[in-house]
């Protein structure tokens, strides 16, 4: 290769890092430029030479992926209509058929966002709602079982039916 075809990768990564800073959405402390000047120059190094080290940042991404809720666990339940999604920020009254979307039990969820096992996947307003259904519909209920065991409301006495009279003793 040339000289004049050559990375210099040192004024690679300053160029990028410069332009990366000067981008008001990105903020970062004077204290962190350096180390991130380092990582640019390694990655840029690493991507010249194509060599991977064994410690390099993607295969750390790819074993331990961190992910970033979208709004806190006391944000998420704060509305009792709707919990909102740690995935998109979203409101939904259930949580279930959103997480299919994204390939995710519930369980796998609560990992993620590391939640406590009793987190909730329906709002309240919501499951309050079908309760009052499904017991207005008798459900819950054990069957014929339950309802024997119900007291019976006092029976009154059988009016004597009409017709004929039985016979007396002579």
């Amino acid at each position: 290769m040339s000289d004049e075809n050559a990375i210099n990768a040192v004024e690679l990564a300053t160029d990028l890092t410069i332009a990366w800073l000067s981008n008001q959405n990105n903020r970062l402390s004077p204290e962190d430029v350096p180390a991130f000047l380092r990582t640019m120059h390694a990655t840029l190094t690493e991507l010249a030479t194509g060599a991977t080290g064994p410690d390099t940042a993607s295969d750390q991404a790819a074993a331990d992926p961190q992910y970033t809720p979208a709004v806190t666990a006391r944000r998420s339940l704060s509305s009792k209509d709707h919990i909102l999604s740690m995935i998109d920020g979203k409101p939904y009254k259930t949580l279930r058929r959103h997480l299919s979307t994204h390939g995710m039990t519930p369980e796998e969820y609560r990992q993620r966002y590391n939640l406590k096992a009793d987190y909730p996947m329906v709002a309240e307003n919501y499951s309050a709602a079908r309760r009052d259904m499904a017991l207005k519909i008798g459900l819950g209920a054990k069957g014929r079982q339950a309802k024997a065991t119900v007291a019976p409301a006092p029976a009154e006495k059988a009016p004597a039916k009409r017709g004929r009279k039985p016979a007396q003793p002579a």
